[in-house]
């Protein structure tokens, strides 16, 4: 293998680390870059090709994303009226052998990893039906010993009659009842890509009818132990073939029924950096059709090699990334059939597929078991966003250049509803991830009726939830990280993070890190008592409460008018003994003296508040500054804080 070949393999198979650091913070952190996925088509969810024209190919997107793990199941969601993304969950064996699950418009197939299957039947998809994209399934083992020209027993993996807009990539066809995939009856705008067509007799056919209307592409699959149909295409208005691997055909001595590409009929087909390896008929063209090759390695190959007539110019429909011959064993071999980074994360795209954030939560499943990425546009959504309990595994991600871009704000007080009625954003859901938003409570704290009111930016009770290069803004009560009862333990890390507000505004019982964020400190206009930066309500068995690491803490407030914290103890609980602990992070003047404070009659001397190696010029050590020991603060590191039972540890992935 050449040096470059193995370089580019490499260079494909890398994936892109997602970057982040606080606009608001210290100038050395930048701002975070524009978050998107990998351009090429081999880590794409995007249709590319013929597929991608016309308005385009994007199956359920805007629908509900369900998961399958059975045959009444998927034939429930795949014939429905309206889109689903549909997630295959491990295989499904079709009863009885040989059935094909009808597939209509508006429709997502994907697998999950390598684990989709559809074993001993197919799909069909009838007259009329478009927009459906199937990726990264096994489809196998529908075949009938003795019936290898598939003359008794039609059971494809794939059959597509007078369809339009259909994207199939990443699948595995293989040991099938007739066709791997047939594209019959005048079906257009069809790309088939990455997919594996192995051992079988009649891999893939196109056409079916005298009208050259089809338009379709073909690039990067791997035919390998198939004999013929290759594909074979028939009356093809454009077939552009490309990058595709044909090799160890089935040798079997039939001197005109095993080949490789042909163009039949008035096909116009371009063939462009294939490879060919042991093949007899690479290409070949009937004397009414035109086939123009270039580019193409052929190794040991025998028999026609046909090519006349100026076919088409692909360039003149849409543009692609055509790869080197030499290199197309090695990519394809690889990045062909079921992948296992496929089907793992379901991305949702705001507004772009569902209008609001809210809507794309209530696609998410009931019970989700996969991820589920929620890609948040550029923009400002004024909405209440409710991520129940239900619906764990999300991440919400926004997609512009900075964190500033992509804004969820409302005006909610407590007066209205309490502390989860008030949330701009209310996290009750387990395995969440943020990144990349920033989230706003803009109720006016001067009105007159409700002066000085409680109104939150976020709220959390899950546990296990990590926000990265995300911003909270508010007044009081900006920003409460909870769990679901007192003796419940819920964690949440924060890092690279801004938050803003002045009364309370980081609070709550969970387990808590902030680290290396800033935090900023708003002033009332007093000169004595311009507020407190945290009331935790830890409960008195877990050892862990806030930890504000490596951070910064600026105000505008003047000097000697904030507190660091107060205990909080909601309805007068006695066993809630709040934690806080601020380490390694630099105070302003405005911070007190004595930074701690009694909170409705219960005394800060009675929690768990200290310092160890704050500095700046709000730092000094006193008698009512708690300071941490060396020997304590060694049990109080941020992983001492997430760990649990379970050694969840968010603060050492990039």
């Amino acid at each position: 293998m050449l040096p470059r070949v193995l370089a580019a393999v490499t260079a494909f198979a890398a994936t892109f680390a997602l970057a982040a650091g606080p606009a608001e913070a210290a100038p050395a952190l930048a701002p975070a870059p524009e978050y998107q996925k990998a351009s090429s088509p081999r880590g794409s969810d995007t249709a590319h090709g013929f597929a991608s024209l016309a308005g385009g190919t994007t199956g359920g997107r805007g629908g509900k994303v369900v998961s399958v793990r059975t045959q009444a199941d998927l034939v429930k969601y795949a014939g429905a009226a309206e889109p689903y993304i549909i997630r295959i969950a491990g295989a499904i064996t079709m009863e009885p052998f040989g059935a094909e699950v009808e597939v209509t418009s508006n429709k997502t197939l994907i697998g999950v990893g390598a684990s989709g299957e559809l074993v001993q039947g197919g799909l069909q998809l009838k007259s009329g039906t478009h927009n459906v994209i199937i990726r990264n399934l096994t489809i196998r083992d529908s075949y009938v010993e003795g019936d290898w020209d598939g003359k008794t027993n039609d059971f494809d993996g794939i059959q597509m009659d007078s369809v339009h807009h259909v994207w199939i990539d990443h699948n595995r066809f293989t040991h099938l009842g007739d066709g791997l995939v047939d594209l019959r009856k005048d079906s257009d705008y069809i790309t088939v890509s990455y997919n594996q067509f192995d051992q079988h007799n009649k891999a893939f056919g196109i056409g079916w009818t005298p009208n050259v209307v089809t338009k379709v592409t073909i690039d990067h699959n791997w035919f390998r132990g198939t004999k013929q149909r290759n594909p074979s295409a028939d009356n093809c208005a454009y077939a552009h073939l490309y990058n595709n691997y044909l090799s160890a055909q089935v040798a079997d001595g039939d001197p005109v029924w095993s080949y490789g590409n042909w163009a039949r009929g008035k096909t116009r087909m371009v063939i462009e950096n294939s490879y060919y390896r042991d093949v007899q008929h690479p290409h070949q063209a009937d004397a009414s059709a035109e086939l123009v090759q270039r580019g193409s390695i052929l190794r040991n190959t025998t028999g026609r090699h046909d090519a006349w007539g100026k076919a088409f110019e692909p360039r003149s429909f849409y543009s692609y990334h055509l790869d080197p011959a030499a290199a197309v064993p090695a990519l394809v071999s690889r990045f062909s059939g079921p992948q296992r980074t496929i089907g793992v994360d379901t991305s949702l795209n705001v507004p772009a597929d569902y209008p609001t954030v809210q809507a794309a939560v209530d696609a998410v499943p009931v019970g989700n078991d996969g991820r589920i990425t929620l890609r948040i546009a550029p923009g400002t959504y004024r909405e209440q966003v409710r991520i129940p309990v239900t619906k764990p595994q999300l991440a919400l991600l926004g997609t512009g250049r900075d964190r500033t871009k992509s804004v969820i704000v409302h005006n909610t007080p407590a007066a209205y509803g309490g502390s989860s009625g008030s949330a701009t954003v209310l996290i009750a859901a387990s395995d969440v991830s943020v990144r990349n938003l920033t989230f706003v409570n803009d109720f006016d704290e001067a009105a007159v009726e409700l002066k000085g009111e409680q109104a939150l930016a976020m709220k959390t009770t899950g546990d296990r939830i990590t926000f990265t290069d995300t911003s909270f803004k508010g007044n009081q009560d900006t920003l409460m990280t909870d769990s679901p009862k007192l003796n419940v333990i819920s964690r949440v890390y924060i890092r690279d993070s801004y938050i803003e507000g002045d009364v309370d505004f980081i609070y709550g019982r969970a387990t808590t890190v902030i680290d290396r964020s800033l935090i900023k400190a708003l002033s009332r206009g007093s000169t004595t008592n311009n507020g407190y930066v945290t009331a935790s309500s830890t409960w008195s068995g877990n050892p862990y409460g806030f930890l504000i690491n490596r951070s910064r803490v600026v105000s505008d407030a003047p000097p000697q008018s904030y507190h660091l914290g107060r205990p909080w103890h909601p309805g007068g609980e006695p066993q809630a003994i709040g934690q806080a602990l601020f380490r390694d992070t630099r105070l302003p003047a405005a911070v007190k003296d004595a930074p701690w404070t009694d909170m409705s009659g219960f005394s800060w001397k009675d929690a768990r508040f200290a310092e160890y190696r704050t500095y700046g010029p709000g730092a000094s050590v006193t008698d009512d500054r708690p300071q941490m020991s060396a020997a304590d603060a060694a049990r109080h590191e941020v992983g001492d804080y997430l760990a649990g039972q379970d050694g969840w540890a968010p603060h050492k992935e990039s």
